[in-house]
């Protein structure tokens, strides 16, 4: 059994000709051997396959393509593929504790694992451990280039194998990583070897800490940890507790202080009331402690009232030098309380699925300076003060933000953009990329009459062989998307198909559906806005959090959701990042099916009848 080469960890990250740079992603260490079986085993041989079956499957799928490359053996890393530079260490823990055969397929489907690949070991029988590491990366990224596998890390892609790309500028490849709040990088010799077992300094992990300001209250004798805590209003909060990073005479000073200035003592700890302040570096928060805190200095400048949970929180979101968070405290919400930094949190940690959808498309905002206790403006033009990174296309003269970039994302939400409105086509089609039908009851206790226009809806849309997609509106409804194929058809053409799915609606139950324009004349009906389907028109973009004081989200679901008991209180701001880590996103395929979707026999069926 082969044991892995590992890094070094650094606090300075070594730069030069002779480096390259990786995005360390936080997972499961795996080798994957694959000679007549797949073998993939843990950086302790322990057989990683029976618990990630979407791996094995996914491999089988690629066997003729793979075969000519056999024996191989890769090194990389098993993750839960949160962006491009981030894994989620919890949901890969939580993975790896899955015992249950049903429960493990269920999730492999739901939420698959991504094999992260960053160096060949052997191909095609050949050991290659011996060659320069440039070397091996060459034929790494060819080998991946020739079996049409991803070069790059996407966690929206279906392939499960995926190769993390070697770097050379590691400026930019340090910013990407700070915006997406990744674990780090390993800088790698180009001409190093790859050492069974070795811990080398020819490769070398920086990581992406966090900061946070706190005071000691204890320091434990058997082990010699200093226990650390802020302060959550008049409570003391503890955070973790610490033992690396320190100097042998820092050490020694502190828990001399400790000794002299003790509150209490027992056989395992001494006790210090709040007083003594320090800056500590960790890389995230894993079940409510710091994990792999680091010792970074003392702050004599610091009074223990100044080391609160408020500041813990920001601090912890690191964020590039030139992304600024103004009044990160704001309050924005009520009930849910959510801050301006919770709401910026939140934008960074759904961008990989929100980013998509707004990418080329001409953006509306609606911006709340003030949060929900303020009035709200509407903001189509870019404004002056605009930074480069911030992209724009002017249409109709109004120079419209294009949200291609996480940093536009996070610029918006700094200025309290909460509601991203989009048109149906991007600025690169002349028609709908998509049809979508906007099911509106006249108030959230009616929300029953959307759930059953969306299983009308759904029954007809698999009688025509269509495949569509569904999410809330954040507010009191649902909308049904039907992807389509890009500059294939025109708004004059779904407007038959919307038409004739509207009066289909009508005609199957009057008593709760119409087509009536004029409020005062729908009584409690549900309007189907098949007009508004149109180009110029909007619709609020999967994820968006709506200006209401509920926080309610545009959260896609799954169709299997939609039934009697589902409930919009359900999908407010902080319940959706828990959900999709947890189930996925619903509309993971929606831009593969776009290219599937055979809308034309149904369309020219409506011509004929028409």
């Amino acid at each position: 059994m082969l044991k892995p080469m590992l890094p070094t960890l650094a606090f300075d990250i070594p730069q030069g000709d002779e480096w390259y740079y990786e995005t360390k992603f936080d997972g499961f260490r795996a080798l994957l051997a694959w000679d007549t079986d797949i073998e993939l085993t843990s950086r302790n041989g322990k057989p990683l396959l029976p618990i990630f079956p979407e791996i094995r499957e996914f491999l089988l799928s690629y066997k003729e393509l793979f075969q000519p490359f056999l024996p191989l053996t890769f090194d990389a890393e098993l993750v839960f593929l949160e962006n491009p530079y981030k894994a989620n260490f919890g949901a890969i823990q939580v993975r790896g504790r899955m015992r249950s055969e049903e429960r493990i397929l269920l999730t492999a489907r739901k939420n698959p694992c991504r094999l992260m690949v960053f160096d060949v070991l052997k191909l095609k029988g050949k050991n290659l451990t011996q060659e320069f590491y440039t070397a091996r990366r060459n034929e790494l990224t060819a080998l991946f280039k020739k079996l049409n596998l991803p070069t790059f890390p996407d966690p929206a892609s279906e392939k499960h194998v995926q190769l993390i790309p070697s770097e050379s500028n590691l400026k930019s490849l340090w910013e990407q990583v700070v915006l997406y709040d990744g674990e780090g990088v390993v800088a790698k010799k180009a001409n190093s070897k790859w050492e069974e077992g070795k811990r080398t300094d020819s490769w070398i992990k920086a990581k992406n800490w966090k900061y946070v300001s706190c005071f000691v209250t204890a320091y434990e004798k058997s082990n010699g940890y200093f226990y650390i805590s802020v302060y959550n209003d008049s409570e003391i909060y503890q955070i973790g507790l610490v033992i690396f990073g320190f100097k042998p005479e820092e050490k020694q000073a502190l828990h001399q202080i400790i000794k002299e200035n003790k509150s209490d003592e027992n056989n395992q700890y001494i006790f210090v009331e709040p007083g003594i302040c320090l800056d500590v570096k960790y890389l995230e928060i894993y079940e409510d402690q710091l994990r792999e805190p680091h010792f970074h200095q003392f702050r004599f400048d610091l009074t223990p009232e100044a080391c609160t949970y408020e500041k813990f929180l920001f601090q912890r979101r690191n964020m590039p030098p030139d992304i600024e968070i103004t009044h990160p405290d704001k309050p924005l919400w009520q009930e849910p309380s959510i801050s301006k930094a919770d709401y910026i949190h939140y934008l960074r940690e759904i961008s990989p699925f929100m980013l998509p959808f707004l990418k080329d498309r001409l953006l509306t905002v609606i911006r709340f300076p003030h949060g929900m206790f303020g009035e709200a403006f509407y903001q189509k033009n870019a404004p002056d003060y605009a930074p480069d990174f911030v992209e724009t296309k002017k249409s109709e003269g109004i120079e419209y933000i294009v949200c291609n970039n996480l940093k536009t994302l996070l610029w918006l939400g700094n200025q309290i953009a909460i509601e991203f409105h989009i048109p149906f086509q991007t600025i690169n089609s002349y028609g709908p990329d998509e049809i979508v039908f906007d099911l509106d009851p006249p108030s959230r206790e009616y929300f029953h009459l959307a759930i059953k226009a969306a299983l009308y809806i759904k029954e007809v849309l698999e009688e025509l062989k269509l495949l569509s997609f569904i999410k809330t509106s954040g507010n009191k409804g649902l909308q049904v998307y039907i992807p389509l194929p890009t500059n294939t058809f025109s708004y004059e053409d779904t407007r038959l198909f919307t038409s004739f799915i509207a009066h289909y609606l009508v005609s199957k139950d009057p008593d709760s559906f119409t087509i009536e324009r004029l409020k005062k004349n729908r009584g409690n009906r549900l309007y189907v806005d098949y007009i508004q389907h149109a180009e110029g028109k909007t619709i609020v973009c999967p994820y968006s959090v709506r200006g209401k004081s509920h926080a309610g989200v545009a959260a896609p679901l799954f169709w299997e959701e939609v039934k009697e008991d589902l409930k919009l209180e359900d999908f407010q701001l902080d319940r959706i990042l828990r959900r999709v880590q947890k189930q996925g996103c619903p509309f993971r395929d929606y831009f593969k099916v776009k290219e599937e979707q055979s809308f034309e026999p149904v369309l020219q069926f409506l011509k004929e009848k028409r």
